[in-house]
């Protein structure tokens, strides 16, 4: 599976670069019987649809002039959404002083899950800023132990 993302980011990252957009992650999965490959693209001020269409018709180009792919799958372009996951150090760099969800691969002081206000990132940890009822408490957590990182929304 790897080896198919890896080939589809080579095929992806020039067209991306010419509609200055980013990549921020790909799946390569099957659900149920069917086989998805998913594109999730951003730049600062959001994707719409047509760059979606766009980035899909010259990958789907692509994949249709080399077939990497041998049984059919269906081909998603789309944005990672309002909750993006932190994956790459420039993404954690970008969401400092925002709201994030960490979920950890152990506890750390008996919790796994934290939510709260990123204060700092390094390439070792990160810290944040947690409210535990009526207190702020910070939280350093080791980036070796970050499962999953994606952007909170918080409603208020």
């Amino acid at each position: 599976m790897s080896k198919i993302t890896t080939l589809v980011e080579e095929l992806v990252t020039p067209i991306l670069d010419d509609m200055s957009l980013e990549l921020i992650d790909m799946e390569y999965v099957k659900e149920g019987s069917n086989w998805f490959l998913r594109v999730f693209i951003d730049k600062d001020s959001g994707v719409d649809i047509e760059e979606c269409g766009i980035v899909s018709e010259r990958l789907s180009e692509k994949l249709d002039e080399i077939d990497p792919i041998t049984h059919n799958y269906f081909l998603e372009v789309s944005s990672p959404g309002a909750e993006r996951p932190l994956k790459k150090e420039k993404d954690f760099e970008k969401a400092i002083g925002k709201n994030i969800y960490v979920k950890t691969y152990e506890p750390l002081n008996g919790e796994k899950a934290f939510e709260g206000t990123l204060l700092s990132y390094t390439s070792d940890q990160l810290t944040l800023e947690v409210t535990i009822k009526t207190r702020k408490k910070k939280v350093e957590i080791p980036t070796d132990k970050i499962a999953i990182a994606r952007l909170a929304v918080t409603f208020s």
